[in-house]
């Protein structure tokens, strides 16, 4: 066997190819530390995560292998790498253990979504969102009594902007075709936008609006370019979900989320 080709093999035992998937990890922990304030224990955090995801993403490539075997070390290190660093954490701040209580089912239904012959419809995608909306929250509860409000806001928004990047992919991939489920995605956001509106400060509901604009423009833009035989190809796609994320991040940093709530 060739050595790239083993390399290649080597690399996917310990290496998802889920590109989007290091976002949604990023993405809760950046708006939960700008919506409360950086302190050490959210790397330990971070770790923690990172490590639980590659656990769950090499057993969900375990399940669906041939040779199982192969992934037994990746597994096992990355399954003691969680305790290591999860265990600590726990300590460090107790009330995570609510964090647990969500994630590990959202973790199961995906973990039994991934046997061969188990179709992958949209509700495992919005586990994945649940599983790691719970960052946000765990965020700021390292940093010791945030607001109620403070903790609840925050952690709808991040909920809500990746369900809402859930459904503008698909709608451009999965589901290009299917214009009836583009007008959902863009309804969706509308929804989202007129909840900004009401019960958030005003940058929150410009960055909902122009998030609802994006949901409307890109099945549009891909319908135009797929008459030209260009094509909108999954990484501009990526592009501008990551585009979308930063935003959500600069404006948690700029306007808190107390300016409208005591």
């Amino acid at each position: 066997m060739p050595v790239e080709v083993a390399s290649k093999r080597t690399a996917r035992l310990w290496v998802p190819h889920q590109h989007g998937a290091w976002a949604m990890l990023a993405l809760p922990i950046l708006v939960g530390i700008a919506a409360s304030r950086f302190v050490p224990g959210q790397l330990l955090l971070a770790g923690t995560a990172v490590a639980a995801y590659l656990a769950s993403a090499t057993l969900q490539a375990w399940l669906r292998a041939r040779r199982r075997p192969s992934y037994v070390p990746s597994i096992a290190a990355y399954g003691a790498a969680t305790a290591l660093l999860g265990i600590p954490l726990l300590i460090l701040e107790p009330r995570l253990i609510l964090a647990v209580v969500v994630a590990a089912p959202a973790g199961a239904l995906t973990l039994a979504a991934s046997r061969p012959g188990t179709p992958r419809e949209l509700v495992l995608s919005l586990a994945h969102v649940a599983q790691a909306s719970v960052l946000a929250p765990a965020a700021m509860l390292l940093v010791g009594e945030p607001s109620t409000w403070v903790l609840g806001a925050a952690t709808a928004i991040v909920a809500a902007e990746m369900a809402g990047s859930v459904l503008v992919v698909r709608s451009v991939i999965r589901e290009r075709d299917n214009v009836g489920f583009a007008a959902r995605s863009v309804g969706y956001h509308v929804v989202i936008t007129l909840a900004a509106a009401v019960a958030l400060p005003w940058a929150y509901a410009a960055l909902a609006a122009f998030l609802t604009a994006r949901a409307a423009a890109l099945p549009l833009a891909r319908r135009r370019l797929a008459e030209t035989r260009r094509g909108l190809r999954p990484i501009h796609v990526g592009l501008i979900e990551a585009i979308a994320s930063i935003a959500l991040i600069a404006v948690a940093l700029a306007v808190p989320l107390t300016a409208n709530h005591p």
